[in-house]
């Protein structure tokens, strides 16, 4: 019936108007205003690290606003075509009247969720650094697991991988490893992950078949490029190289290519062997440092370290941010946002959007 339409339009309408107030769109087109005002200034690319930060942000605007515009604009003919349906009894109508509303809702829920992304490095890429947890060959497998899960995702979101190093399992699976996953507002979507994670499930591992829980830990932070300024001393950077460890096979590294830097002052230590020469793993490493100190200087400069993806926590019993339970029943649980889904296989094929926004959702205040 074409009158069950206008409760559904309805309750759009108030979400898209809410959405406005609490995103503050009239402020966001305020600070276009002031931007454009900027760029339009004769001297603006004279300091040209300063002109691409304030079109970055200009441009990160303007897709916020004008997607908030189009959304308004779009509910208001939905409203004037069930209207004229009614009016003139036109029943045809619904099916057209009914699929344009729920593009709409599926362009709510994007737009929400793009509009929670406005934090100060939510539209960098992000560097993902996954670390078994204790409890060997089936945490390592674990920790192959959660890699697969996110590489999936960021297959299926558009985004591209770059591995940065990696340390096999003693008989399976990954010790640990680093990606830097590149794409707009990667940093933004990723920064939910950051934390323990925990699976249950009968070991394929365990001749007795007997039930094991494990951990591994998702470390997530924003790649920082050369217009942030991070200075790092080289007297105070320690590096090490030493043979690439691997599987084996014609590819298998001879020389002592991989690349291990510690950083004296702080004690953080990084490592790069996905590169075939040491001089692009050292490149490698010397990103992967920057982006260390720069969330190390983050941490410092924060009340609370939550604000920027919250503490490292130990692997282990009770630290875990979701769980990922294959026996005795399936689900996966976000312990953070109560946020949970019974189908764990499509989880672990990178289906974990609705953990992410509803992270981001809490994050805003708004109903998960």
């Amino acid at each position: 019936m074409l009158e069950d339409l206008k409760p559904i339009i309805s309750g759009l309408e108030e979400r898209i108007y809410g959405m406005g107030i609490h995103f503050n769109i009239a402020q966001k087109e305020e600070r276009i205003f002031t931007l454009d005002v900027q760029m339009s200034d004769p001297t603006f690319w004279d300091n040209p690290d300063k002109a691409r930060e304030i079109s970055q942000e200009a441009t990160q605007l303007k897709n916020s606003v004008e997607g908030y515009k189009q959304l308004v604009s779009d509910i208001e003919d939905a409203s004037v075509m069930l209207d004229m349906a009614i009016e003139e009894e036109d029943t045809s109508m619904e099916g057209e009247i009914k699929q344009f509303v729920n593009g709409i809702q599926e362009a709510v829920e994007k737009q929400e969720v793009l509009l929670l992304l406005g934090g100060e490095y939510d539209q960098n890429n992000a560097i993902l650094t996954f670390h078994a947890g204790a409890g060997g060959t089936e945490a390592q497998d674990w920790c192959s697991m959660l890699i697969r899960m996110y590489l999936r995702w960021a297959e299926k979101t558009g985004f591209s991988v770059e591995l940065m190093d990696e340390q096999p399992g003693d008989e399976a699976g990954i010790k640990s490893a680093t990606f830097l996953i590149k794409g707009e507002n990667a940093f933004g979507y990723l920064k939910s992950e950051k934390g323990v994670h925990r699976l249950v499930r009968i070991s394929p591992f365990d001749a007795a078949a007997r039930r094991h829980t494990s951990f591994a830990a998702v470390d997530v932070m924003p790649e920082i490029d050369d217009t942030v300024e991070i200075n790092i001393d080289m007297k105070d950077v320690q590096v090490d190289t030493y043979r690439a460890s691997g599987a084996g096979g014609q590819h298998i590294n001879k020389t002592d290519s991989a690349v291990r830097m510690t950083h004296k002052p702080t004690g953080i230590v990084v490592q790069c062997q996905s590169q075939r020469s040491q001089m692009q793993n050292r490149e490698q490493a010397l990103r992967l440092l920057r982006a260390k100190l720069f969330e190390l200087e983050l941490e410092k400069q924060a009340e609370l370290k939550e604000q920027i993806g919250g503490t490292y926590q130990a692997i282990e019993w009770g630290s875990q941010i979701r769980s990922y339970v294959f026996h005795p029943y399936n689900m996966v649980k976000d312990h953070r946002t109560s946020v949970e889904t019974g189908n764990v296989q499509a989880v672990m094929d990178g289906n974990i959007d609705q953990f992410i926004e509803g992270y981001l959702k809490k994050e805003a205040n708004l109903t998960v």
